[in-house]
């Protein structure tokens, strides 16, 4: 199972239309809202009702934990407690964490989850990225830790994530589906 945690201030395109691309994949992969409530609001308004809320006993067998940014959904991820044990925890059985925009500086690098690693963040956060190996690509894949600049490459880095968890066919498989080969 994966997790995409939301929080309020969400940015939607990244949690979304990851979860779209994952289900594409037929991966089993649960929404999670870390606000107490299902109903999570986005960095634009919009109002999703996630899968379930969070509990850490939930998460901690999770294929991947995905992250998304926006602001102030990476800062509330960030703040969240349970959230920092869960990466903690998923980093160090060598699960997949993969972090997009300014999640991974706000989340990862708070975590100490990027230590010694390649990875990539929504520019005007390096600072943050404690530890990391700051690349400035679009899209940068270290080991079990998948990091993405921001909402423009969404795409690469739900296929990144599909390719990781079910292989190279799995991404092409999806990609034609939606005619993008």
């Amino acid at each position: 199972m994966v997790h995409i945690f939301l929080a309020n201030g969400f940015e939607e395109i990244e949690a979304l239309t990851t979860l779209d691309i994952l289900r594409r994949a037929e991966i089993p992969v649960q929404t999670v809202s870390i606000s107490g409530s299902r109903s999570v609001t986005g960095a634009h308004g919009l109002t999703v009702k996630a899968d379930a809320i969070f509990r850490l006993s939930a998460v901690q067998e999770s294929d991947c934990l995905i992250l998304p940014g926006g602001m102030p959904g990476a800062d509330n991820l960030r703040m969240h407690s349970g959230v920092r044990r869960a990466v903690q925890e998923q980093v160090a059985r060598g699960a997949y964490v993969a972090a997009i925009c300014a999640a991974p500086a706000l989340v990862l690098g708070t975590c100490g989850a990027l230590q010694g690693k390649k990875a990539t963040t929504y520019p005007g956060f390096e600072d943050k990225a404690h530890g990391a190996t700051y690349t400035k690509r679009g899209i940068e894949a270290d080991g079990t830790i998948i990091t993405a600049k921001a909402p423009g490459f969404t795409f690469e880095f739900a296929f990144t994530i599909v390719e990781a968890l079910k292989g190279s066919d799995a991404v092409k498989a999806v990609k034609r589906g939606m005619c993008l080969a």
